[in-house]
């Protein structure tokens, strides 16, 4: 009888990160692969579902507007806990650090299901940054099967915590098998002509030497950090002028929306996008000079592009690439925003040291280590 296994996803960055492992055991004979997804993120994730041609079995459809992270807690439960009963799968997946995974890893106990945990072992230390990610990890560490931890350091987060070390296994994280996949693929017609209707590279203007790409979007950023990292880059558009490119694609939450475009909208060289898919987004990245981002994926992905990632952000769970040197913690204070992203612009030593580190996030083959860990274990 094959082994029954659900992957579980919420969010766009679940998707981009489960999709190797997902394609992975789609390969295997043995394994019956069935994919659930709540729909945390509905249009962002659907786009990432299609480039990677994943088909859920199962569609929960739980995002709605402006909805709490109690309400949606109670909306995973609820809506999963019939399809755990019914499916009755001999492995859960899931990754990260999402309310649709802490959810899941709790229902996974309740029904007796072994749970593997993809990206696992992430801390920062502060249960309030980053929120709620930081406790919802914590959460699956309690009651995970298989911790998948992307570096050393994570499985060393693990065993302080107590967890047996013959249930740790050191895989890389699964979004560089992601990343190197979609960077080779060429844009589609649509992305090609949104490029060229926003003048994106490489249709943007001669004279802008520089691309600065902004993600900030995470709730503890929400209302004056968010405004603060604004000024820095209304003073950075104001000080580089037409050499100056900054695009920000800017998340639908009106916490977000609302602030950034009151703020940026009228800034002739700061580009402000709908959200991006993931295809163009990669692309985007590829082109830009370096990265100011609050999120946590990005800083996995940008250094596998030789980009420096400015964190804007008082910690990480990710410590691994500010010690290799392809990251810097910069938080939110527009002053020291200013400074960091000036140092890199006007100063190419400083660029190529966090250009050229080398990522510790790893080669491009978690999704083999990951599923075949898990044919190891039900073998056993």
């Amino acid at each position: 009888m094959k082994l029954r296994v659900l992957s579980v996803l919420g969010t766009r960055p679940e998707a981009v990160k489960m999709a190797p492992v997902v394609r992975e055991l789609a390969a295997q004979r043995e394994v019956e692969s069935l994919v659930c997804v709540t729909a945390q993120h509905r249009e962002m994730l659907d786009q990432v579902l299609g480039l990677f041609d994943i088909r859920p079995d199962i569609d929960l459809n739980l995002m709605r507007p402006n909805q709490s992270l109690a309400e949606l807690t109670a909306a995973i439960f609820t809506h999963l806990d019939p399809v755990l009963s019914q499916l009755k799968p001999d492995w859960i997946l899931v990754q990260g650090d999402t309310t649709t995974v802490m959810a899941t890893a709790l229902l996974s106990y309740y029904h007796r299901i072994r749970i593997g945990h993809v990206e696992a072992g992430l801390r920062s230390g502060d249960k309030w940054q980053p929120f709620p990610e930081e406790i919802n990890r914590s959460v699956v560490g309690v009651v995970a099967d298989l911790h998948f931890a992307p570096t050393e350091w994570a499985r060393q987060n693990l065993l302080r915590e107590n967890v047996a070390p013959e249930r740790i296994l050191v895989t890389g994280n699964p979004v560089i098998d992601a990343l190197q996949h979609v960077a080779n693929l060429p844009l589609s017609p649509e992305a090609e002509a949104f490029f060229r209707h926003y003048r994106l590279p490489p249709y943007h203007p001669p004279e802008q030497s520089h691309l600065i790409l902004v993600t900030a979007h995470r709730r503890e950023n929400f209302g004056k950090p968010l405004e603060n990292i604004c000024r820095a880059l209304r003073a950075l558009a104001s000080e580089y002028g037409e050499s100056l490119r900054i695009v920000y694609p800017v998340h639908l939450n009106p916490n977000v929306w609302e602030p950034v475009y009151r703020w940026l909208g009228d800034i002739p060289n700061i580009t402000l996008l709908p959200p991006m898919d993931y295809l163009p987004f990669v692309h985007l990245m590829k082109n830009a000079t370096l990265i100011l981002t609050d999120s946590g994926g990005l800083q996995e992905e940008a250094p596998g592009l030789g980009k420096p990632v400015l964190v804007l952000r008082q910690v990480t769970e990710r410590p691994e690439g500010v010690q290799a040197g392809t990251v810097r913690l910069v938080g939110t204070d527009a002053e020291i925003i200013v400074a960091e992203t000036r140092r890199l612009l006007n100063d190419p030593e400083a660029y190529r040291a966090m250009a050229q580190a080398v990522n510790p996030y790893g080669d491009g083959r978690a999704a083999q280590r990951i599923v075949q860990a898990i044919l190891e274990r039900a073998r056993s």
